[in-house]
């Protein structure tokens, strides 16, 4: 294990900031980080992506873990820090200066990966769904362990009825296990944000039969972009759902929310 200076000390060494621009707050606390870092599993000689590292808290942890770690980091700022950081565990730190956003990550990777992150803010509720969007099933990823505000990760792991339920939910369960690993509490981050945080772990199920990606996509987005409104005013601009929701049983009086994540995959079977 390498001997490194407190991640405080780097911070001061090299000037940085979390920059609010790019919704970044610094995790200081080791003994946190290392929990996070456990919550995959055994990481030992296993290919991890990571998005945002920052200074390269969490990184650390992974490092540590014995992950061959890739990391996305767009701040040029805390390139040197993680830079210093590649030097003390050589050959297995990757860092590439980008936007997440732009990459096709399995590209990069070229191998089965975890992804962990402590997800950018204003970026992790895209990430998340390109990670678990498109048609090829099972991923290449194995497991993505994520921070988010604690308010987007109850919509992720919600049941149906309950108000956080949703899009984010059927997306993250119709063919994934997900699951609340831990809550984060505001005061553990530099600066502390406004909201308490929690980690999202979600692994790969098996993809139901006869069922398109893309229409149950377009059927969740359609019934929960007008959630207030009955099934059958917010489905009626997607071709045959009406019929569909007939000829399952399925009261079109009923409003999104409370359609469990089954009866969304029956009726974008029926679509398929």
């Amino acid at each position: 294990m390498a001997d490194l200076p407190p991640l405080r000390e780097v911070i001061a060494k090299h000037g940085l900031s979390a920059s609010k621009a790019l919704g970044q707050n610094f995790l200081f606390d080791a003994q946190l980080l290392d929990r996070i870092a456990a919550i995959p599993g055994d990481l030992q000689d296993k290919a991890v992506l990571e998005v945002g590292p920052g200074p390269g808290g969490l990184t650390r942890a992974l490092l540590k873990a014995g992950a061959r770690v890739t990391a996305i980091e767009m701040d040029k700022r805390c390139l040197p820090a993680l830079a210093e950081l590649g030097e003390a565990y050589p050959g297995n730190l990757r860092v590439i200066e980008s936007d997440a956003l732009k990459l096709d990550h399995n590209e990069l990777m070229g191998e089965p990966y975890a992804v962990v992150a402590n997800l950018p803010y204003n970026v992790g509720t895209a990430l998340f769904t390109r990670w678990l969007s498109g048609e090829s099933w099972p991923p290449q990823w194995t497991s993505l362990t994520l921070m988010f505000q604690l308010e987007v990760a109850q919509r992720i792991v919600a049941e149906a009825g309950s108000g956080a339920y949703g899009r984010l939910a059927v997306l993250a369960q119709w063919r994934s296990a997900a699951k609340l690993a831990m809550k984060v509490h505001r005061s553990a981050f530099t600066p502390p944000p406004k909201v308490m945080s929690a980690i999202v772990h979600v692994e790969p199920g098996d993809m139901p039969d006869g069922v398109s990606a893309r229409i149950l996509e377009r059927v969740t987005e359609a019934a929960f972009g007008q959630r207030r409104k009955m099934l059958r005013q917010s489905l009626k601009g997607v071709p045959g759902a009406l019929e569909v929701l007939a000829s399952l049983g399925i009261d079109s009086q009923r409003r999104a929310e409370t359609l469990s994540v089954d009866e969304f995959v029956a009726v974008a079977r029926a679509l398929s």
